[in-house]
């Protein structure tokens, strides 16, 4: 498994290096999904450090956490606390579901734009043209998946909405989480 431990504006030493990779990889190790790489990124704001968690598997989930602390350690032990769980949560829903995949996920290359938003004044103006002025331009990949592993890529990432490719209809999908806390499937 490769890793890419950073800081943001602070030096990252060689013991806690070493303390990343054996932790995350002992956490790792007792699940299934075959973990590509996972990238740590520490930080500081105040008197807090906080620790960024991004795990890819090779079934095409990602895994993340944040967690916030007074010491770096203690920052990077809740991330790998939080993965755990969500890692022990995805081997139980594998488990329920009795399905193993024997193939990694298809994935699909889309692109995605970042729009600039609209001025919130009073004072604001008509624009001439309806085009939004786009800010990005990213590219991004789609996952193809059933709904329910759509939904479980959802929870694990910790994301409000998943776009995906049903598997059983070759079309894009979208799920998200609603206000009530249900989760909503749009399949056009």
């Amino acid at each position: 498994m490769r890793y890419q431990i950073t800081g943001k504006q602070i030096d990252i030493g060689e013991a806690l290096q070493t303390h990343v990779q054996t932790e995350l990889g002992t956490t790792i190790e007792k699940y299934p999904g075959r973990p590509t790489d996972a990238t740590v990124i520490f930080s500081k704001s105040a008197h807090e450090y906080a620790c960024e968690v991004v795990v890819h598997l090779s079934t095409g989930l990602n895994v993340s956490a944040k967690a916030k602390a007074v010491e770096i350690y203690a920052a990077f032990d809740a991330c790998c606390e939080k993965i755990d769980k969500q890692l022990r949560r995805y081997k139980r829903r594998l488990k329920d579901h009795h399905k193993e995949r024997t193939e990694p996920i298809e994935i699909m290359e889309a692109v995605s734009y970042v729009l600039a938003r609209e001025e919130d004044s009073k004072e604001y103006e008509e624009p001439d043209s309806l085009q939004p002025i786009i800010v990005a331009e990213m590219e991004t990949r789609i996952p193809s998946l059933s709904v329910g592993e759509a939904v479980m890529q959802m929870e694990l990432a910790g994301a409000p909405v998943l776009v995906f490719r049903n598997e059983k209809k070759d079309g894009v999908n979208v799920v998200y989480r609603r206000d009530d806390g249900n989760i909503g499937w749009i399949d056009p």
